[in-house]
């Protein structure tokens, strides 16, 4: 029976490395890109907070007008979930680029484009919503929304790095797709096959004859030897 060795893996191969990082950087920059126009959805999305004007340069909120706050805030959480979601699932169709290099790019891509939302969708909402420098008493006014809770950022890197787990875990394939042995582009170790010479074994099974240097028979020689006690009969000698 042939045996089967596996040799040590090849050292890292710089041109898969960079090939890894070309396409993080892709993968980076186009959920920054995706995101920023995100947050021009947002703005528009978003409710405006209404105010009156009780006096100058001062104002109440109206019935209701706080909750806007709460609703804009959370409107940014579910576009960034959304596009931590689908950001990544996209991403992974990328299968020669699977591996910790693009999940780098993923988690700083998500986290760069949540911030890019944030400041996009704020700028942009001020342009929508725009008010007077002084307006008048009793005139009701509107302010722009903002995402005044910094830990909303965390939700898009946050379910980029769950897709991304959960996609690594249902992965049949030990290279994830990608072919490569190693994460960083390592060569798959040849198989080394060890083979005994032809029609020889390197197992004993025993003392039996010929085994151990023992007296060796030919193929017309009985296999085991015995003596006999008194004469041989003629049908055993005819054999």
């Amino acid at each position: 029976m042939a045996t089967t060795l596996t040799a040590e893996p090849g050292g890292l191969r710089v041109d898969v490395l960079m090939r890894e990082v070309r396409a993080a950087a892709v993968v980076c920059a186009a959920l920054a890109a995706v995101s920023a126009l995100a947050g021009v959805a947002w703005a528009f999305l978003a409710p405006p907070e209404q105010l009156l004007v009780v006096e100058p340069d001062r104002g109440t909120a109206l019935t209701g007008e706080s909750m806007h706050r709460f609703d804009a805030l959370a409107i940014f959480v579910l576009i960034g979930i959304v596009l931590g979601v689908l950001g990544p699932a996209a991403a992974w169709r990328w299968r020669r680029a699977r591996g910790p290099v693009l999940l780098s790019g993923i988690l700083l891509g998500s986290l760069a484009g949540a911030f890019l939302m944030k400041v996009v969708g704020e700028a942009v909402a001020e342009r929508v919503h725009t008010r007077p420098q002084h307006p008048a008493v009793h005139s009701i006014v509107e302010f722009a929304p903002s995402v005044e809770c910094w830990a909303a950022l965390i939700a898009q890197p946050l379910a980029a790095a769950v897709v991304v787990l959960l996609l690594t875990a249902l992965s049949t394939s030990d290279d994830l797709g990608t072919g490569e042995y190693l994460p960083f582009g390592g060569r798959r170790p040849d198989p080394v096959v060890l083979a005994p010479p032809q029609y020889g074994s390197a197992i004993s099974y025993g003392p039996y004859p010929g085994s151990n240097g023992g007296p060796q028979y030919t193929p017309r020689d009985p296999v085991v030897p015995f003596e006999s006690q008194g004469p041989v009969p003629d049908s055993d000698t005819t054999r």
